[in-house]
């Protein structure tokens, strides 16, 4: 089953898919508004609140927007890879933890809607918030290696 299949899946039965699914699937942020699930054998996260996911959508959607330079992307409605998604996703996350306390920004995202959450308290909304230290960690952000080192 594909991508969009799932997706047709989890509509079919209700469920919200998880924004940050890739993220949440490959151990590198977490969040209390995600359960894990299996749709046809296949690993899925889902999201529990209709609020959390939106946020998160519409956050992705700008950071992704802001991003399109630095991940060399020269049609703004071409759809990112999932090597780029991930970026966008990690890389985002911790520009944002980097925003609120820059020490914290290669630590893991242990809540991401907590974490969104703050941000808009502090920046007021997502329009608002600090762009371009988000998009240089996302510039910056490399998959760690699953390879190892001989």
């Amino acid at each position: 089953m594909d991508d969009q299949g799932q997706a047709r899946a989890c509509t079919a039965i209700g469920e919200r898919l998880c924004p940050f699914e890739q993220s949440l699937l490959t151990n590198q942020a977490d969040c209390p508004q995600a359960r894990r699930v299996c749709i046809a054998e296949r690993p899925g996260v889902h999201c529990i609140s209709d609020h959390a996911q939106a946020r998160c959508l519409a956050f992705l959607e700008l950071t992704a927007g802001q991003a399109r330079f630095a991940l060399k992307m020269a049609h703004p409605e071409g759809r990112l890879s999932r090597a780029k998604s991930l970026r966008v996703q990690i890389g985002g996350l911790r520009g944002v933890q980097a925003s609120l306390t820059p020490e914290g920004a290669d630590g893991p995202v242990t809540d991401v809607d907590g974490l969104l959450g703050a941000a808009i308290a502090r920046f007021g909304d997502l329009e608002r918030l600090p762009f371009q230290v988000i998009v240089q960690q996302i510039a910056a952000y490399r998959r760690p290696s699953s390879r190892k080192k001989r």
